[in-house]
């Protein structure tokens, strides 16, 4: 400060008045910009977002990869979960395997889309849901427990409502915030959910929460008269499956989706 005074001192004695004057008014406006700069909070600053939910499945987890680190390649475990009496299917070699009832274990890659079927809702005969998870972040659990803590995705009844009746449902699911999360106890396999005010994006509500880890879209979409093509089921990128013990590799699933992408 006593420096930059000094300087404006000899600038006035060489140049003319109106030319000081215009310095020494640059010099006043520069310290009050730098000292309203310098006043204003980081939590007032606008923050722009890359990402929101209404991009196609698929570009989130694609944008994650590119950030590089332990993504690429790293099959992440998660858990889904219908409602009672509903079977679910994962598209595998152009089509869907066996149903099973309820639930589904299996671990997916990270940055892949994958669709699923849900059948035999009840008070719904005949309809089918083909919902889509996009994993766009991992967890990280303690080494060589990784398939001890998978991924919560939760299909509700009212999630199956909204689709069965044309309306696009887009859940994010994201790992609480450790130094904001409710000091309380939750009952095992509970998820928590709410649903976002109007106007808000719920991946960039999530990740003032969080940090989101998948998302989980709902819609009318079914396959088209030529049956479930390679573009309806994202090719069918290859997963894991874990079975009760030790989890292996599926091989002919791993087959299989290499020749779809054929």
């Amino acid at each position: 400060m006593v420096y930059l005074l000094r300087r404006l001192r000899v600038a006035m004695r060489v140049f003319r008045p109106l030319r000081c004057e215009r310095l020494a008014a640059t010099f006043v406006l520069c310290q009050m910009a730098i000292c309203l700069t310098m006043a204003v909070p980081s939590s007032a600053q606008v923050v722009h977002y890359r990402h929101n939910s209404e991009m196609p499945p698929g570009a989130i987890g694609t944008w994650q990869l590119q950030r590089g680190g332990p993504l690429p390649g790293y099959f992440q475990p998660a858990t889904i979960s219908a409602p009672d009496g509903c079977a679910v299917s994962l598209a595998t070699a152009g089509t869907f395997d066996d149903l099973q009832v309820h639930s589904r274990r299996a671990a997916f890659l990270i940055g892949q889309v994958y669709r699923l079927k849900v059948t035999q809702i009840p008070l719904h005969e005949g309809v089918e849901v083909f919902p889509t998870i996009e994993i766009i972040d991992r967890i990280y659990p303690p080494a060589g427990r990784e398939f001890e803590f998978p991924i919560q995705i939760r299909i509700t009844s009212d999630d199956l409502r909204q689709a069965m009746q044309g309306r696009l449902v887009t859940r994010v699911i994201y790992v609480e915030d450790p130094r904001s999360a409710l000091p309380a106890a939750e009952r095992p396999n509970q998820q928590y959910a709410f649903d976002v005010r109007k106007g808000d994006d719920p991946l960039q509500v999530a990740d003032t929460l969080g940090r989101p880890v998948a998302i989980l879209r709902l819609g009318a979409r079914v396959p088209g008269p030529q049956g479930a093509t390679a573009r309806f089921l994202f090719g069918c990128p290859v997963w894991m499956v874990i079975p009760e013990g030790r989890p292996t590799k599926r091989a002919a699933n791993a087959e299989d989706s290499r020749k779809v992408h054929q």
